[in-house]
């Protein structure tokens, strides 16, 4: 594999977030433990973390280029074409790093295995060094996950490797109109879920499970929510439409796919948004009388899948 250099991400710890906000580990601590947290939980976390970023960075070989940047610097980095992308924690820094990359070969590193879920990881940071060896010599598989494109008329888009969110910023009804296929109707909801596979675990399943509880079903068939990673579509579902003389709900779930994508024009007159994986503060403007495209993006995201051997 024909790779230039090696950028690890990584970010804070939820100690370091802490140290922010009270300059000192003593006012940390004081202020953990005056609301019955354990300080010393926070600190084992912290460590472990750091113990994995160093054991993985350590592992790279001196002769490679290489540099590490933290999670807040992802807006404004390039990755170059021939870069690979090695992501050093839990399943939200990959999420995030996904939209920010351009096809370019990641490999998550599971670095407290104790405390952050499997879901994308390819290796722990004592296997890296082999799983880096193979990876350069081509010996490791990459899945292509689909993602999630919403794209505006005036040319504005926005990635999501979970999922997407239309309707306002605050609990107040959002107001569109919903086309898909050959239907369209005016909606007034709390807004609409875009859902790719890799995301249908997550928000999706959560409506699912409250919707066959307010039905009074005793279980939700979660095997018939998830759908692969790789799927080439996308799902979508209103939360909570209301029914009126004005507003309807005919429209309430549907699959998005690129020749048959999700269009959505805003009747709000303020507080539109769009945002996607969870992330209310970077979201694109939906404010009456615009119009959203979504589909499945052209853009993958690319996992290394390795095994050791």
């Amino acid at each position: 594999m024909g790779l230039d250099r090696i950028v690890v991400v990584r970010r804070n710890t939820p100690l370091e977030e802490l140290l922010r906000r009270h300059a000192t580990a003593s006012q940390v601590k004081f202020y953990l433990e005056s609301r019955g947290e354990s300080y010393s939980g926070y600190r084992e976390a912290h460590d472990a973390y750091h113990r994995g970023v160093a054991m993985t960075a350590s592992a790279i070989p001196s002769s490679m280029r290489s540099q590490v940047i933290e999670k807040g610097f992802l807006p404004t980095h390039m990755f170059a074409e021939k870069d690979l992308i090695v992501v050093v924690g839990d399943p939200g820094l990959f999420v995030n790093v996904a939209k920010y990359a351009q096809g370019q070969p990641i490999i998550v590193v599971n670095p407290d295995a104790e405390r952050f879920d499997d879901t994308f990881t390819t290796c722990r940071p004592e296997t890296f060094r082999k799983c880096l060896e193979d990876t350069l010599g081509g010996k490791t598989g990459l899945e292509e996950i689909t993602m999630a494109e919403a794209v505006m008329e005036d040319g504005q888009s926005m990635l999501a490797l979970n999922d997407l969110y239309i309707g306002r910023s605050s609990h107040v009804s959002a107001k569109y109109r919903i086309e898909h296929g050959k239907k369209s109707e005016m909606q007034s909801s709390d807004g609409i879920l875009v859902s790719t596979g890799a995301g249908s675990t997550g928000w999706l399943t959560s409506i699912m499970v409250g919707a066959y509880a307010l039905a009074g079903n005793q279980s939700c068939p979660l095997e018939q929510v998830a759908f692969p990673r790789d799927s080439d579509y996308l799902v979508f579902t209103v939360m909570n439409p209301f029914p009126s003389r004005i507003t309807g709900t005919g429209i309430i779930r549907g699959r998005a796919a690129g020749n048959n994508p999700l269009k959505v024009v805003s009747q709000m007159p303020e507080s539109g948004v769009i945002f996607s994986d969870g992330i209310e503060s970077d979201y694109l403007e939906f404010t009456a009388g615009k119009t959203a495209t979504i589909m499945p993006a052209y853009q993958k995201a690319h996992l290394v899948r390795w095994q050791a051997r």
